[in-house]
């Protein structure tokens, strides 16, 4: 295993070189993500089609892949940022070389069987579902009866006391807040007091970061990330349970499955994301904050950018790794690594590589931790527009508005501790930026001349600012994801590939094609599998107005048996989506039609 990058494994010769003058190594793609903070509402519809997508099944009730917490709040498992005591992410050697947090390979031998670091059930917490039998059932009687919460994991009475979204708008209240470990961190600069209390969702998914400590902390080598899209995964068949991987992941998003031995986390929704369709979370996202895109990187400089000496330097030294897909010193090398050209071209209209590096709008999450993440954010800017209404200023003024960015409800200092270990200089550039986004499209939309100067004041062109709000306020489906197939996944291919090998899909596995005893509850069966014809049909029902086909649209028999509504769209009637009519179609155990005519 190598340490401490886990991406570029060799060396290809350096042909070309860069915007910066600098030679290109290695090109490598990543399919990343960035979430609009200031449209999450927290209404938690994007943990909920993940949990029944991914997790909706014994020994992984207490996991979500995607959650929503409150901040400042203590998060899911409870205060996971307090990297001294759960010891994840890595850390820097004087001679500048990076070891995971938790130990070395001597340190991690001797604690294999004993992992002291990890969290516990009670810090995640014990989920626990309700006695609805006696409350259906119950006798007549004076009492009314109720459903009382049993464990989960044992079926027995208990006491609800915390749960994944437990501090959940509690944004404040110094009972949960002063545990928040940037509170703690910060001192007296959050205020805990009612006039001063703020919050703010944070939605958060397994960071696929280019630098993964999970995959170096694992024993048996399980955990990889895929060569083609970045994507981090666990290989089932080579884990062996060791959990070396929840204590190495900063993030705390691997979760380890007590049924099957093996632990587990987010996919990134790759079967969706092979045909070109974005994640589930994206796709149901009621505020549509979540943007994916294809970034190019030079794999041979992730090591170096990651060990930087200062903390508040990994931010710059990330953006420094990414790579411009128009340059055409970065095609050539891409193409010489091997990465088809409709991928760079994808990766030149990518939202994410947008916002992050062409707007500098976009955060990474606790860069200190030293694993390059590529889920990004844009901090929330605060309702300050109505806060300086209400003050008799015109709210959307340039002037006012720069003014205001100093004295918002959401502390500068924390959002610092969040996304850029706690330098304030980029965070209040982002602010600004947003700030004049609102004053110059006001100005545009209200049919004035354009100002300049309001671009100008944050480094930007109107063209620019006029871009971002575009990609940030109208937020078009096809801007928003910007996905492209898998390498041998295209149009082409849609009539010939049936089913996809998954490592993920076996008896009791979390694989899209089999899900384990309970994918939909307790003995209901197992569903069939998902085939790559699917999700096409599924995105080609998406980007249409007609309706849904009768599921023979490429020459096969449509599949028999349940309809799976979260790859249904709401257009037509596919097979066994209702029963058939009575005196006409097919019986129950025929292949069930669909039914176009009216009922």
């Amino acid at each position: 295993m190598t340490e401490p990058n886990q991406t570029g494994k060799g060396t290809r010769p350096k042909e070309g070189t860069g915007s910066g003058g600098r030679p290109i190594g290695r090109v490598m793609a990543q399919v990343a993500m960035v979430m609009n903070l200031d449209k999450c509402i927290g209404c938690h519809t994007c943990s909920v089609t993940c949990k029944q997508a991914w997790t909706n099944r014994g020994g992984v009730e207490y996991a979500w892949f995607n959650n929503v917490e409150t901040r400042p709040g203590q998060g899911y498992p409870r205060t996971y940022q307090d990297q001294e005591k759960w010891r994840g992410g890595w850390v820097r050697r004087p001679n500048g070389k990076l070891v995971p947090r938790a130990g070395g390979r001597i340190r991690r031998l001797a604690t294999i069987f004993a992992n002291p670091v990890m969290p516990s059930i009670q810090d995640y917490y014990e989920p626990w579902t309700y006695d609805y039998d006696t409350l259906t059932n119950a006798p007549l009687g004076d009492d009314f009866p109720v459903a009382t919460p049993r464990s989960a994991l044992t079926g027995k009475p208990m006491r609800v006391e915390w749960s994944a979204n437990w501090d959940d708008d509690l944004g404040g209240g110094p009972e949960l807040t002063a545990r928040d470990p940037i509170v703690r961190r910060l001192g007296d600069k959050v205020k805990l007091s009612y006039e001063d209390t703020f919050m703010f969702y944070l939605p958060r998914i397994c960071e696929h970061c280019l630098n993964p400590a999970c995959a170096a902390a694992c024993p048996s080598g399980a955990i990889y990330k895929r060569v083609e899209d970045g994507i981090v995964l666990v290989d089932q068949d080579r884990c062996r349970g060791w959990r070396m991987c929840v204590t190495g992941c900063p993030y705390k998003k691997v979760y380890f499955n007590h049924k099957t031995g093996k632990a587990e986390k987010c996919t990134f929704c790759y079967p969706r994301v092979e045909v070109g369709m974005p994640t589930i979370c994206s796709e149901t996202c009621v505020g549509r904050l979540r943007y994916l895109g294809v970034v190019l990187y030079d794999a041979d400089r992730v090591g170096e950018a990651a060990s930087v000496e200062d903390e508040q330097d990994l931010y710059e030294a990330q953006l420094e790794v990414f790579l411009d897909p128009s340059d055409p010193s970065v095609r050539a090398a891409a193409r010489r690594d091997g990465i088809p050209d409709r991928w760079v071209d994808s990766a030149e209209h990518s939202p994410v590589y947008a916002l992050a590096k062409r707007f500098r709008v976009a955060l990474p999450l606790h860069p200190e931790y030293r694993t390059m993440p590529m889920v990004w954010y844009v901090p929330p800017l605060s309702p300050v527009v109505d806060t300086l209404t209400r003050t008799g200023h015109d709210g959307e003024e340039a002037g006012n508005l720069f003014g205001a960015i100093d004295a918002l409800r959401i502390p500068i200092e924390y959002l610092a501790e969040l996304f850029t270990a706690g330098d304030t200089a980029p965070v209040d550039l982002v602010l600004r930026r947003l700030a004049a986004m609102r004053s110059y499209m006001r100005r545009v939309n209200l049919g004035q001349e354009r100002d300049e100067s309001i671009a100008e004041a944050v480094g930007m062109t109107g063209i620019e600012v006029e871009d971002m709000y575009r990609l940030l306020a109208l937020a078009k489906y096809d801007e928003r994801y910007v996905v492209p197939t898998a390498f041998g996944v295209d149009e082409a291919d849609k009539g010939v590939i049936e089913e996809v090998g998954c490592s993920l899909d076996f008896d009791g596995g979390p694989g899209m094609g089999g899900m384990g005893d309970v994918p939909f509850g307790e003995a209901s069966g197992r569903p069939d599998a998902a085939s790559v014809e699917t999700f096409h049909a599924l995105r080609d029902r998406q980007s249409s107005d007609g309706a849904a086909n009768d599921g023979a649209a490429h020459g096969r028999t449509a599949a028999r048996g349940r309809v799976n509504l979260l790859n249904w769209d709401g257009n037509g009637r596919p097979r066994g989506l209702f029963p058939p009519r009575r005196g006409g179609g097919t019986d129950n155990g025929g292949d069930r039609g669909a039914d176009p005519g009216p009922r």
